[in-house]
C-alpha cells in the first residue's frame, strides 16, 4: 500500500497512458465504470508503484524509493486482483523488470492505437455460419486487436452477419438456399444501406464461413466501398498478420485449345484438388483451368501481399475465360481456399462483364456438390 501522496497530475497522466486499463499482461480490463453497478463514472484501477515507495514495501529500495515515489515511469494501472498479485500474493514473480516491461507493452499500445487518424476508422464487418458439424466463433477482442497500425474500430460495435445454429447443414441442399436468402438479407439491411447514406466509408472483414458464402459476401461487397479483407490464422491462432512466409506465387494452368466440354475453375490453395473430382462431375471433356501455389495448406496466407496477388492473378483469369468463352458461358468454380481468398473471389468478380459461375462445396465423404449459382449466361441472341 502506498505510504505517499501521488500528485493529482500524475495520476491524471497515468491512468490517460494506460488508458484507463489494467496494464497487467493479459489483462487490458476497462477500469472506467461498473454497468454492473450503475456507475458509470467510477474509478476502479489502483495506481501501484513498480518500485515501493517504502524501502519495506514490495521491490523497495533505500536510496530509489523516495526518488521513484511520483516518478511517472514507476507507476503503473492495475485492476484490484492484478495489484494484490504483484504487491501481495505473487510479489518474488514480479521483479522490477517484469513490471516496467508490461507498462512499456501496454502503454506503447494504447499510444499506437489512439495515435490513428480518424480517416482510418473502419466498421468491422463479421461474418460467421455454421461450417459442418461447427458453429463459427469470431471473437471481438480478438479482431480489434488484429486491425492497429493501419485501421481501428469506428465503433465498438461491430456489424454482425452471423447465420449460426440453423436446421440445416451444409450437406443437404436447403441451406445453401436459406443461407444464402438470409446473407443477402441481412447485409441489405445492415450494411447496403449504410453504404448508400455515407455512414460506412470503409469495411474490414472478419469471416469464417463455408466458401460458397464467403464469395457470396465478397460479391455483395463488392466495390461500393474500400475494404480490407482479414485471415484467421491457426498457428498461432491469431487474426494478426504474421508475414513469416515468403509471398505467396500464383500459377495458372490452362485447358487444351480443343477442351469443348464444360468450363471449370479449380482453385486449389488450401489444398489439392485433382481432376478427376471434377471429371467425374462435368464428363471426361471437361475444359479445366486452375489457380495454385506450389505448397497448398491450410495455413498458407500470412501476409495482405497475399490477397493482393491473389486478386491480380484472379482478375487476369476472369478476363481470359471472358475472352476465350464470351458471356453465354457458365463457369463451374470448385474452390479449396483459405476464407480471405473465397470472399476476394467474390469481390473480383463483376456481374456485368464476367461468366456467370456455379459454385461447388466439398463435402466430407461425398466430394463436390453444387450450391447455388451466381449471375446468369448472356443469351447469345441478346
Amino acid at each position: 500500500m502506498s505510504k505517499s501522496s501521488i500528485p493529482q497530475r500524475i495520476q491524471s497522466a497515468v491512468w490517460a497512458r494506460a488508458g484507463g486499463r489494467c496494464e497487467y499482461r493479459g489483462c487490458n480490463v476497462d477500469l472506467v465504470g461498473d454497468l454492473i453497478a450503475g456507475k458509470d463514472g467510477g474509478l476502479f484501477g489502483f495506481i501501484a508503484h513498480i518500485v515501493a515507495d517504502s524501502v519495506k514495501g514490495p521491490r523497495g529500495d533505500e536510496r530509489r524509493s523516495p526518488e521513484l515515489a511520483a516518478d511517472l515511469g514507476n507507476l503503473m494501472l492495475l485492476c484490484h486482483r492484478h495489484h494484490k498479485l504483484v504487491d501481495v500474493d505473487e510479489v518474488a514473480s514480479h521483479p522490477e523488470e517484469v513490471l516496467l516491461a508490461m507498462k512499456e507493452e501496454h502503454e506503447t499500445r494504447i499510444a499506437t492505437n489512439t495515435g490513428i487518424s480518424a480517416e482510418y476508422a473502419s466498421h468491422v464487418l463479421r461474418f460467421g455460419a455454421t461450417i459442418g458439424p461447427n458453429e463459427a466463433l469470431l471473437s471481438t477482442q480478438a479482431i480489434f486487436a488484429a486491425m492497429p497500425p493501419q485501421r481501428h474500430p469506428a465503433t465498438r460495435q461491430t456489424i454482425d452477419l452471423e447465420l449460426l445454429n440453423q436446421v440445416f447443414r451444409d450437406d443437404e441442399a436447403e441451406y445453401w438456399a436459406i443461407q444464402k436468402r438470409n446473407l443477402d438479407q441481412l447485409f441489405r439491411e445492415k450494411v447496403q444501406g449504410r453504404i448508400e447514406r455515407q455512414e460506412i466509408k470503409h469495411l474490414s472483414v472478419f469471416a469464417l464461413a463455408p466458401q460458397p458464402l464467403l464469395i457470396e459476401l465478397g460479391r455483395l461487397i463488392y466495390d461500393i466501398v474500400p475494404t480490407t479483407v482479414h485471415q484467421r490464422h491457426r498457428e498461432p491462432e491469431t487474426w494478426n498478420w504474421q508475414r513469416d512466409r515468403p509471398p505467396l506465387d500464383f500459377v495458372v494452368s490452362r485447358p487444351p485449345e480443343n477442351a469443348s466440354g464444360p468450363i471449370a475453375l479449380k482453385i486449389a490453395v488450401s489444398g489439392v484438388v485433382n481432376d478427376d473430382r471434377i471429371v467425374a462431375i462435368l464428363g471426361e471433356d471437361a475444359a479445366i483451368w486452375s489457380i495454385t501455389i506450389a505448397d497448398p495448406g491450410n495455413d498458407v496466407v500470412r501476409r495482405p501481399e497475399d490477397l493482393s496477388a491473389f486478386r491480380r492473378t484472379l482478375r487476369a483469369v476472369y478476363g481470359e475465360l471472358q475472352a476465350r468463352y464470351g458471356e453465354s458461358t457458365l463457369l463451374h468454380l470448385f474452390p479449396a481456399m483459405p476464407a480471405s481468398l473465397a470472399v476476394e473471389t467474390g469481390r473480383v468478380w463483376m456481374p456485368k462483364v464476367n461468366l456467370a459461375m456455379k459454385i461447388y462445396d466439398h463435402v466430407r465423404n461425398v466430394g463436390f456438390v453444387p450450391t447455388f449459382t451466381i449471375g446468369a449466361p448472356k443469351r447469345t441472341d441478346d
